[in-house]
């Protein structure tokens, strides 16, 4: 039974080879990419999101993508225009570090809700400061002499 469903898909390919349908293909000619390099089990996710231009936290546990939302708040409140704004993004990531708390999925690493309080007067006094503070002062080149050893300075 395999070998007829075998010769009916060769006779298939052969008939569709004939009729030219396999000609310009994309990528005809062209040598397969990763074919010298070395197995990688998540080959084809790693592709998958370089290729979808999706970032990397995907495929962290979901504790590890809420602590890194966490860490980014002041980044992501920034350019919120009122405080009732940077009160709600706050509050739907709490709410959704709360789901998380309750239903814990995969490792149990530990997650807090932010501090609203806390990420507002963070966020005020970033809009307090003057953009001259904001932005470091270039750092004085040193001179290549400071870091010679001090027993190669004698003469």
């Amino acid at each position: 039974m395999t070998d007829r469903w075998e010769a009916a898909a060769e006779a298939q390919i052969r008939t569709a080879q004939e009729r030219g349908e396999f000609d310009n293909l994309p990528g005809m000619g062209k040598p397969l990419t990763g074919r010298n390099t070395p197995y990688d089990e998540s080959w084809w996710i790693k592709s998958f999101l370089e290729r979808e231009a999706l970032p990397a936290d995907l495929l962290l546990p979901t504790p590890l993508q809420l602590r890194r939302r966490i860490e980014r708040i002041p980044d992501e409140v920034r350019d919120l225009p009122t405080e009732q704004a940077v009160r709600a993004y706050v509050g739907d990531l709490n709410a959704q570090v709360l789901a998380w708390l309750r239903n814990p999925t995969g490792p149990q690493i530990v997650v807090r809700p932010a501090n609203a309080d806390e990420v507002i007067r963070q966020w005020r006094a970033a809009r307090d400061r003057p953009q001259a503070e904001t932005d470091p002062a270039p750092q004085p080149r040193r001179s290549r002499r400071s870091w010679v050893r001090p027993w190669r300075r004698r003469h």
